[in-house]
């Protein structure tokens, strides 16, 4: 195995990580973004980090989607330091 950058994301499986296709990574994220939605109070369980050296599109973007797609205020994009 060799080190440095990953070019393949991994999924944890009983508690070992494997490689998996994008696809399947993604389909991941999403359906534990829904069960967060449907099974927490958002407001408090979820929050976003975002960073100020991104661009100001980029940083709107990252806070709609807490605001409307998690249901959260919590996010920082760092923009104080």
């Amino acid at each position: 195995m060799t080190t440095g950058r990953l070019t393949t994301p991994l999924v944890r499986d009983d508690g070992e990580l494997r490689p998996a296709t994008w696809d399947e990574a993604l389909d991941r994220v999403a359906t534990a973004f829904a069960d967060a939605r449907e099974t927490s109070d958002t407001t408090a369980s979820f929050g976003m980090f975002s960073c100020s050296k991104a661009s100001n599109e980029m940083n709107f973007l990252a806070g709609k989607f807490a605001r409307q797609v998690m249901g959260s205020n919590n996010i920082d994009s760092c923009n104080r330091t």
